[in-house]
């Protein structure tokens, strides 16, 4: 494997490999389970106020009086997950067109808007269930802010044409080029998710589409995208911030009531990856300068009750220099100068990924064996309580 720069195992079952070491270490119910009277200590106790406006927005108001500024959080319960066979990349092509105008604002209003009232700058991301746009301003500019969100949600569509389609296209087609296509490791993603969902699950394709399928799209295809998704009912607006909650209230119901409720949505059935059998692949790739080994594993979706016990061991095994995978593959085996290990939850499946570049000119069998070392040396040892509750912690 030593012309290899990029190898990828993805494992059959995550259980079987990782159920032994945690329960031999430790009670099945010691992640939940707290002593009597820490309760207190350790509860963590958010206050919030949530409302739900007639036509089905979802409101959270958050009040942070730490500073005189107010975030603005407009989610839209709509990846890449809910696109077409075809018409991929449109969750993300709407995070790009959605800061460009809107009817009222006029084209780059919203940038000017927040540079004029003192805001922070906007922002947003894609995930393969949600895209968000971030507004933090100054406590007296909100009303202007909220004015703003209802105007992108509720009439941003009218602005769109051939030609503002047609440039924000290429916008996404070189950000794909720069982040995937010429980025080293970039395709990782791509072949992990190929093997892991078949054709007909929603995580099969990547969040930033494909370069065919955006220069496909057109403008009514984006029309239909929209009028589906975007659409108070699907949308949750957070508020957080320096503001006196009742009239926030006030603002939301005047600015945003008025538009229109959209189809009802169903929420995607929960669909876990899965291989029946360990299987590898390798990828060339062109822009990597050292062998790098990536493993997977199917796991739970999110808030599933596995996935917490999963998030700590994933710490335990590869954060830290007394991690058992930091001993075996950078201390003793000086394969690499880190290992990094995660478990990525999302709406609907999860995947427990571990990632090891190795030194240049090093076998990527080696890290194999080492990691494999790893491994039993946690299946021997365990977990101390004292770890345990350090992670948690």
């Amino acid at each position: 494997m030593k012309k290899i720069t990029s190898s990828l195992i993805i494992a059959s079952a995550i259980s079987a490999l990782f159920a032994a070491p945690v329960q031999a270490s430790t009670p099945s119910n010691v992640l939940s389970k707290t002593k009597p009277g820490s309760a207190a200590k350790t509860a963590l106790k958010i206050d919030y106020q949530k409302f739900v406006l007639a036509n089905g927005l979802n409101v959270i108001l958050h009040v942070d009086k730490s500073d005189p500024v107010v975030a603005v959080n407009l989610t839209a319960h709509v990846g890449s997950a809910r696109e077409k066979t075809g018409r991929t990349g449109f969750a993300h092509l709407f995070e790009h067109l959605l800061f460009l105008e809107s009817e009222n604002l006029g084209k780059g209003g919203l940038d000017k808007m927040s540079a004029r009232i003192g805001g922070s700058g906007a922002n947003g991301s894609t995930s393969q269930d949600r895209t968000n746009y971030l507004q933090t301003v100054p406590k007296d500019a909100l009303e202007k802010m909220i004015w703003a969100e209802a105007d992108k949600l509720g009439w941003f569509i009218n602005t769109v044409t051939d030609q503002v389609l047609a440039k924000e296209k290429q916008v996404v087609k070189n950000e794909k080029r720069q982040s995937v296509d010429n980025n080293p490791y970039g395709h990782t993603s791509y072949v992990i998710d190929k093997a892991l969902y078949p054709l007909d699950h929603p995580y099969n394709w990547q969040v930033i589409g494909s370069l065919e399928d955006l220069q496909n799209a057109t403008v009514d295809d984006v029309k239909e995208f929209f009028r589906r998704w975007y659409v108070p009912n699907n949308v949750t607006l957070v508020i957080a911030g320096d503001f006196e909650p009742a009239q926030a209230k006030q603002w939301v119901e005047k600015y945003f009531g008025e538009i229109k409720r959209g189809e009802e949505t169903k929420p995607l059935p929960k669909r876990p990856g899965f291989v029946k059998e360990t299987v590898k692949f390798y990828h060339e790739d062109n822009f990597a300068r050292v062998p790098a080994l990536t493993m997977v594993w199917p796991a739970v979706e999110q808030l599933h009750a596995d996935s917490y016990a999963l998030d700590v061991l994933a710490q335990y095994l590869a954060t830290g220099k007394k991690a058992p995978f930091y001993q075996v593959l950078v201390e003793n085996k000086k394969l690499t100068s880190s290992v990094g290990m995660g478990n990525h939850t999302s709406e609907i499946a999860g995947q427990f990924q571990l990632n090891v570049r190795a030194f240049d000119g090093k076998s990527l069998d080696e890290v194999a064996n080492a990691v494999n070392e790893a491994f039993a040396q946690f299946e021997k040892d365990g977990i101390s309580e004292k770890d345990l509750n350090r992670i948690k912690a």
